[in-house]
């Protein structure tokens, strides 16, 4: 798809989304199963069945899927696809790209030995290694646009208001 393919493609849903905000707003669900085998949460992603469990840092097989990684994979997933949108847009040429997140975990707070180790990453590195001819100004505005769009990046970044609740079924 070039940057005029990507126009035409996206600017009736734009023109939607300015005509009636209210159609811009979508509520995304995911879904996961607890059962009584194993700790382990099978998780519907649409395409297959994730079984996540415990990484092996808290007592984990390695078998099942852990969720800090899935985090760090949906990051690199939006990223990229974000990335590759921006530079169709800006007609910057990649000849090929490399996205990399990794993420600093304490597991002394998510396994309770110590309360004041935090729990949760304490920080998360996002990288590109693109190859292209382009010049470092349109490298620094592919970044900044790659940074200002991505769904995942602005979610970790900004921390969206959560709520929690359990019902008895």
């Amino acid at each position: 798809m070039d940057a005029a393919e990507l126009r035409a493609t996206q600017a009736p849903i734009k023109e939607r989304y300015k005509s009636d905000p209210k159609s811009a707003v979508i509520t995304l669900k995911a879904k996961g199963s607890i059962e009584n085998q194993g700790i382990a949460c099978k998780v519907e992603t649409g395409r297959a069945l994730a079984v996540a469990g415990l990484h092996p840092a808290t007592g984990g097989s390695g078998l099942e899927l852990c969720s800090g990684d899935m985090l760090l994979e949906a990051l690199v997933a939006c990223a990229g696809v974000t990335l590759k949108s921006v530079a169709t847009a800006l007609e910057v040429p990649l000849k090929t790209g490399l996205v990399t997140a990794e993420g600093d975990l304490d597991f002394r707070g998510t396994l309770g030995v110590d309360k004041e180790a935090p729990v949760g990453f304490a920080e998360i590195r996002l990288r590109f290694d693109v190859d292209t001819s382009a010049p470092q100004d349109k490298l620094d505005l592919l970044l900044k646009l790659t940074e200002r769009y991505c769904v995942v990046y602005q979610t970790i970044k900004n921390g969206p208001k959560l709520s929690v609740t359990m019902q008895r079924v």
